[in-house]
């Protein structure tokens, strides 16, 4: 069953005019009007406090980044210059180009199904469904990576959780506290992002300042330490681990107040934020420490800190470490939770998946279900974590990519709040390098990781017809139905 025909017609009571707009010419403006007079409607939804624009760039800050934990690989796995050059380059080939053509979409479809509603009109139900499977699967096994570094950093100051039942008990309750945090409200999330932020981005400053006498621009130069073999491998799936994840917000785009004009403001201010939380305390460790380029691991950061200005520091990176876990874990729960949400409005994934809490107004499906995957995968090898997730992003990042295109081609007269200032040959060209940069990412991926995202891709494509068998027979209830006539109904209407 098809979400969206061109010739289709969602019945809504109050918009029978908008199938003929000239500006407005998708039909997921039809079934997202409809759903809207859902929620606007007392007895169907609890009304809930939209995020504004300082909570917006704190959580788009943490889908992305979180602050510089996790960078120092890329030093270990090709020195320092490269390293520098790397957090310094690929934001204007990778995270520029992801951020416009998410501030373009995220405001022309402001929906909680974000990058699947692109795909879905774009290309049809059978890619924005696969494209549903790639990104949230990609979501929760990234996720899973935070409590892992988080881990990583703190056994840096308490040795004791470091291996055994202790690593694992840790990583374990702090994946059902967060997921419990969560639950409490994206409202409160955001602010709680923006405190997190704060407290976690201060140390990286005082270092920063403190390292200026010791510094010797010199030590930027370095190309590695000499007998120690170059793993481009590890290196640009770090970069590419630290910068991606910029569309993951579009989710979010359905709580978001007056997104058309917020969207573009927030990710602007939470590249800058991202950049300089990468750069600066790169510059400083690399500038005024020389040690052994093996110990460039997880965590070193922190040791970097102690060895600049004592133990003391050492200790707040160590801490920061663990509230920017919290930010990016909270972030893109959130993001995964309501994508599958918006999924089950657009007739994606069962209606039960669009159920929200009655006390806190949040989809409690989506998170338990976003929380259950990401503890079962908590476990892996950290490499393991960034290389798998890497890989199911970049397939879901080709596809994006082509549907921005299409639909700039198949929709010219859509309303587009934010436009990216190109015609069609200059959006191919904008698109071209980051598309061959995530296809060299996936070639020089290990057997492994071809092996596992290839397993989920089926899955992904299977429960997509299983979802279609179930929506036919009518084994489960779903929020978009078709009547014998062919249209596109929206439950309740």
């Amino acid at each position: 069953m098809e979400i969206s025909f061109p010739n289709s017609t969602i019945k809504s009571p109050t918009r029978t005019t908008m199938a003929t707009s000239p500006d407005i010419s998708s039909p997921y403006r039809r079934i997202e009007d409809s759903l809207e007079e859902q929620a606007m409607d007392p007895n169907t939804k609890k009304s809930s406090k939209k995020l504004t624009l300082i909570p917006l760039i704190f959580l788009i800050y943490f889908e992305v980044s979180g602050g510089p934990y996790g960078e120092e690989p890329a030093v270990k796995a090709a020195g320092p210059l490269f390293a520098l050059l790397g957090f310094l380059i690929f934001p204007f080939i990778w995270s520029i180009p992801e951020a416009l053509i998410t501030a373009e979409l995220a405001t022309a479809y402001p929906g909680n199904g974000g990058y699947v509603i692109w795909a879905d009109q774009a290309f049809g139900p059978f890619w924005g469904s696969l494209m549903g499977s790639w990104k949230f699967l990609s979501g929760s096994i990234n996720n899973a990576a935070y409590p892992v570094l988080c881990a990583e950093y703190v056994k840096q100051v308490f040795p004791v959780l470091g291996h055994g039942l202790p690593r694992v008990l840790a990583i374990s309750t702090s994946t059902v506290l967060l997921s419990f945090l969560n639950y409490t409200g994206l409202t409160i999330v955001g602010w709680v992002a923006v405190a997190i932020g704060i407290v976690s981005l201060l140390p990286f400053l005082l270092m920063a300042m403190i390292s200026i006498p010791r510094i010797r621009p010199k030590r930027w130069g370095s190309t590695g330490q000499k007998g120690v073999k170059k793993d481009w491998n590890l290196f640009f799936n770090t970069l590419f681990w630290n910068l991606n994840f910029w569309d993951n917000a579009s989710t979010l785009a359905g709580e978001v107040e007056n997104p058309q004009k917020t969207f573009p403001k927030a990710l602007l201010s939470a590249g800058i934020i991202t950049c300089l939380g990468y750069l600066i305390p790169l510059l400083a460790a690399t500038g005024s420490l020389t040690v052994d380029q093996n110990r460039w691991d997880e965590g070193f950061l922190a040791d970097a800190a102690g060895m600049i200005a004592g133990q003391w520091l050492k200790f707040w990176v160590g801490l920061g470490s663990v509230l920017s876990a919290v930010g990016l874990f909270e972030a893109q729960l959130s993001s995964s939770s309501f994508q599958l949400e918006g999924m089950a409005n657009l007739g994606f994934l069962p209606a039960f998946f669009a159920c929200r809490s009655k006390w806190f107004n949040t989809p409690w499906v989506g998170i338990f279900v976003s929380s259950l995957l990401t503890l079962g995968v908590s476990f892996m090898d950290f490499t393991d974590i960034i290389s798998s997730a890497n890989f199911l992003y970049s397939l879901g990042m080709l596809l994006e990519f082509s549907a921005f295109i299409w639909l700039r081609r198949k929709y010219p007269n859509l309303k587009r709040p934010y436009k990216v200032p190109l015609g069609i040959r200059g959006l191919v060209v904008m698109c071209l390098v980051p598309a061959g940069f995530v296809i060299f990412v996936m070639v020089i991926s290990k057997p492994i990781v071809f092996i596992m995202s290839g397993g989920l891709t089926l899955f992904g494509v299977l429960f997509y017809f299983f979802m279609n068998l179930c929506k036919t027979r009518g084994y489960i209830k779903f929020n978009i139905k078709e009547t014998a006539t062919g249209e596109q109904v929206v439950e309740g209407q």
